[in-house]
């Protein structure tokens, strides 16, 4: 859980990156941050999950 939890933080991260590059305003960097994070846990979660069911 806490690889889940990393990467949505780095997602989150790179997300806030990303907003402030394109000049967003502070919902557009919410927005993106929430966004990313999201993403990054799912792809996480995946991850988990494939790596416990081929060490299992």
């Amino acid at each position: 859980m806490l690889v889940v939890f990393g990467l949505a933080v780095a997602g989150a991260l790179l997300g806030v990156r990303a907003a402030r590059k394109r000049n967003g305003s502070g919902a557009d960097i919410a927005q993106y941050a929430a966004g990313y994070g999201i993403a990054f846990a799912l792809i996480g979660l995946v991850l988990s999950l494939v790596i416990a069911r081929m060490v299992a």
